[in-house]
């Protein structure tokens, strides 16, 4: 398996696909980067030399953020928006979708497995 920006890409999926391994880069970017070096996207990863795989890696570096640090970054804009108690991050601190969606009868995964809740005894039930 090569190994890129840390990340260990399968070895018999084609390049463009086995980029996108990497948390942070999809298939626009994999393609972009393919397409910077001049390497050819129909190529499995097993038959990159070791040159191409540095190539990839220092562009990778250069060009965006990836793995641990964008998942850092993503968790400090999220703090970010919890302490200043705005909208979205009161959804966030709630565990709530933040996005707009509806949560009357959607939203299980966000909301997690129902919880019921007893309801209310009537006069009659009680005597």
């Amino acid at each position: 398996m090569p190994r890129i920006v840390g990340v260990d890409v399968p070895a018999e999926k084609k390049i463009g696909v086995a980029l996108t391994y990497i948390y942070g880069i999809g298939r626009r970017a994999a393609g972009e980067i393919l397409e910077d070096l001049g390497i050819n996207p129909q190529l499995r990863s097993k038959a990159l030399s070791d040159e191409d795989l540095s190539r990839i890696t220092s562009l990778i570096e250069k060009k965006f953020v990836v793995e641990g640090q964008l998942r850092r970054q993503i968790a400090q804009n999220i703090s970010r928006l919890k302490e200043i108690k705005c909208y979205r991050g009161i959804r966030h601190i709630k565990n709530l979708p933040t996005r707009g969606q509806r949560t009357r009868s959607n939203a299980r995964t966000r909301k997690g497995p129902r919880r019921t809740v007893a309801r209310k005894k009537s006069v009659k039930e009680l005597g």
